[in-house]
């Protein structure tokens, strides 16, 4: 079945929920004395009044004149113009041919790099795309300048968390080109995560193709030094207006960025963890492979929790012979002797359906099996924290970390288990060392494509 077929065949009976609440289309001369009048009102009004309201729009020539183009998008009442924005041309997926820019007139500052910090300032411009299933389809992409969502109250984002997201970086290399670090994999997530909430799935290259063209439009947010990005954060919300668990027949999409630094500024800082097993971050047939906000939640408590005892993370376990799943809100890598083959060996756990298929953990596993085969075995498979106790026992365990987009990689030194500290090895050669020569050969290695230094397969995509 074609994607806008399926797409409608499953949001049919939510949509036909909200046709009786829509008005009749209004003239084109309504329209026109709406923004009038909202445009007068506007430039009475106090600042403080001027919030970003987007929820319904006419095509972003006409919106930008009425609001004389300010550094927020300004739309009228969306009840007001609902019955004008009915009128728009709507499209059966994400089409990026009917993009639509609207460009700010007051530029922000670029901060200077020292300064930043992580989701604390943000680039110019946003790109977000209204999808309705009463009228079966997806408008025209926009990118305006970054500004306030509109919502009403009773929308099923708030009450039900129908909201998944995803995490991705833009960089320049040193001729000043700018790449993205295997986007279709962030586009394969972001669809499936989509489709799990029952929100509307789309055409994964039309959607890339818009949110490369947000970062073309705000390049210059992209910091040129080695270390630096543009931390990409693509969101899908349900925004139907109505309480009741269901099917959703809005969503809105939408992409911000904002230019971030290195996780670790000055070198690698390893990390201590608390295993944890009385919270449970995911379970079997739950949502712990979607990258899903109500997943990310549910860890703040235990992370306060270990914070107050020194520790930076939790190591998630599962099951009665206490599993390795996760630690934080990253893939989890262990490096040791195989005691039953005797040889060096690089352990995930599965993708069972409680574990995030990290595209930095799947890089890892191609990277090991391919450019590094034969230099050690490669698996993925479950591992017990008694293992793991043991290992370090024996002598066998090398290094453990985790994996992840802000980091890369996170090396380990310490895991609090059952009340012991178990000491997880870094460098035996250099004790000075934060991270094992493992976990810095797959950083360097990761960064150097990122930054288009070594080139891998088709990973590092230029614009």
């Amino acid at each position: 079945m074609p994607l806008a077929s399926r797409n409608a065949a499953v949001f049919t009976a939510a949509a036909s929920r909200s046709a009786a609440r829509r008005p009749a289309a209004a003239p084109s001369s309504a329209l026109a004395a709406a923004l009038a009048a909202a445009t007068t009102a506007r430039s009475s009004s106090s600042a403080s009044s001027r919030s970003a309201l987007f929820s319904t729009r006419t095509s972003t020539a006409t919106v930008a004149a009425a609001t004389s183009a300010t550094t927020t998008s300004f739309y009228p009442s969306r009840r007001g113009l609902a019955s004008a924005a009915s009128a728009a041309k709507v499209y059966p997926d994400v089409t990026s041919s009917a993009l639509q820019t609207t460009l700010t007139s007051s530029p922000k500052p670029i901060p200077e790099n020292k300064t930043l910090v992580f989701g604390h300032t943000f680039a110019d411009h946003m790109l977000t795309i209204e999808w309705d299933g009463a009228r079966g389809g997806f408008a025209a992409p926009q990118i305006q300048p970054y500004g306030k969502i509109a919502l009403e109250p009773c929308a099923t984002v708030f009450h039900y968390a129908i909201e998944c997201f995803e995490g991705m970086k833009a960089y320049k290399d040193k001729q000043g080109r700018v790449r993205l670090f295997r986007p279709d994999k962030n586009m394969d997530r972001f669809w499936k995560s989509c489709e799990r909430l029952g929100l509307p799935t789309f055409d994964k290259a039309e959607m890339l193709e818009c949110i490369k063209q947000l970062v073309r439009v705000d390049q210059r947010w992209i910091p040129s030094e080695r270390g630096y990005s543009l931390y990409i954060r693509p969101t899908a919300i349900a925004t139907q207006e109505s309480l009741g668990v269901g099917v959703s027949n809005k969503a809105l999409f939408f992409t911000i960025t904002c230019p971030v630094g290195p996780y670790y500024k000055t070198g690698f800082s390893a990390v201590a963890l608390s295993a944890t097993s009385h919270y449970v971050r995911a379970w079997p047939g739950g949502t712990g492979d979607s990258k899903l906000g109500a997943n990310y939640a549910s860890g703040i408590r235990p992370q306060l929790e270990v914070a107050r005892d020194g520790f930076q993370q939790n190591l998630w376990l599962f099951g009665a012979d206490d599993r390795l799943t996760e630690v934080g809100t990253m893939n989890l890598f262990v490096f040791w002797t195989n005691p039953t083959t005797g040889r060096d060996e690089l352990v995930t756990p599965p993708l069972d359906g409680t574990i995030l298929p990290g595209v930095t953990r799947a890089s890892i596993l191609e990277i090991a099996r391919g450019a590094w085969k034969g230099e050690f075995d490669v698996a993925e498979r479950s591992v017990t924290m008694p293992e793991v106790v043991r290992a370090v026992e024996e002598g066998r365990l090398k290094e453990m970390f985790g994996a992840g987009t802000a980091a890369i990689v996170s090396p380990i030194k310490a895991i609090r288990y059952k009340g012991q500290d178990v000491q997880i090895p870094l460098d035996p050669a250099d004790p000075a060392q934060q991270a094992g020569p493992l976990t810095r050969r797959i950083a360097d290695y990761i960064m150097g494509v990122q930054y288009g230094e070594i080139v891998h397969e088709d990973w590092s995509v230029v614009l």
